[in-house]
């Protein structure tokens, strides 16, 4: 039985791997799970220098997922290297690093930085802020989402995974875009943007005002967009947004995606990634599928 898919010529043991955001770099989740089992590890966004993220409280539970507005806190470039990159290497996983910047000149350096380390692919997020187009998110701007992709691509020596915002209005158009400039493969979705109000306290729950929503309620968009973007570029994708179960997985898959990514759902369950991998094992047993790459947008 194989398991394993092709993302840009990196080989993946199997398609389930963390999303970013909610995994760390593994080594907090090291305790639980067998990082050696996954098909690769994505870290948390990494920024050329330091960030402090957004004013607390950052995260509020919902009906169905949860809202976060951590904004993107980490500890920069040279501690990542030094600390989560050595770290992961340990491990018979593949390496994923997630890039996030507030100008394309930072994110190409970050690029730059990750060129001669042991990072296989590189995850672009595309939903941070452009601080000199107002604001915007690259990933909402197909121009700016274009121009970046090209950057990127000139500098990068690893793959480049884009990863897209939900917060657009054709999702298609959007893979399209990264596919024509150079993209390796897009990942999808981001969160969703959202809100919730304290109607006691008469304020907004979150100190951000809005964060961005994941986990169960986002699923049946995600996988309508997957499906979409799936319909519109030959390139890969990664599929995620309210997966806690092989069966959520699966339907990512059938809709079009190479590979997935469990987010939320590793903060209730932090052995949900070994139980999905698990779970499309015994999938593909019980329904005598001999090849996971059979079952990649098998659904018409």
């Amino acid at each position: 039985m194989n398991t394993s898919v092709s993302i840009a010529g990196i080989t993946l043991k199997n398609p389930v791997m963390t999303a970013s955001g909610t995994f760390g770099s593994g080594i907090e989740y090291s305790e639980f799970v067998d990082l050696n089992k996954l098909g690769a590890v994505v870290t948390k966004g990494v920024s050329l220098t330091p960030w402090s993220g957004n004013p607390t409280p950052r995260v509020a539970e919902t009906y169905g997922g949860m809202l976060n507005a951590i904004g993107l806190q980490n500890p920069g470039i040279d501690t990542f290297i030094e600390r989560d990159l050595a770290f992961l290497s340990k491990y018979d996983t593949r390496i994923i690093v997630n890039v996030c910047g507030k100008t394309t000149g930072e994110y190409v350096e970050v690029v730059e930085r990750l060129a001669d380390t042991n990072a296989d692919l590189l995850e672009i997020n595309v939903s941070c802020p452009n601080v000199k187009e107002g604001a915007i998110a690259f990933g909402q701007d197909p121009k700016a989402l274009g121009n970046i992709t090209k950057e990127i691509k000139k500098k990068a020596k690893q793959p480049v995974i884009m990863k897209l915002s939900p917060n657009v209005t054709d999702i298609a158009l959007m893979a399209k875009v990264c596919e024509d400039a150079g993209a390796d493969a897009v990942s999808m979705i981001n969160t969703i943007t959202g809100m919730k109000i304290d109607v006691r306290r008469r304020r907004f729950v979150l100190a951000n005002k809005t964060g961005g929503l994941s986990g169960p309620a986002i699923k049946p968009v995600a996988v309508r967009m997957v499906y979409q973007a799936a319909s519109a570029v030959k390139i890969p994708i990664i599929g995620m947004g309210g997966i806690a179960s092989a069966e959520d997985a699966l339907e990512f898959i059938m809709a079009g995606a190479t590979a997935v990514a469990v987010g939320a759902a590793n903060f209730t369950d932090p052995y949900t990634t070994e139980k999905v991998i698990d779970g499309i094992g015994q999938y593909m047993t019980d329904n005598k599928v001999s090849d996971i790459n059979e079952l990649i947008g098998c659904v018409e």
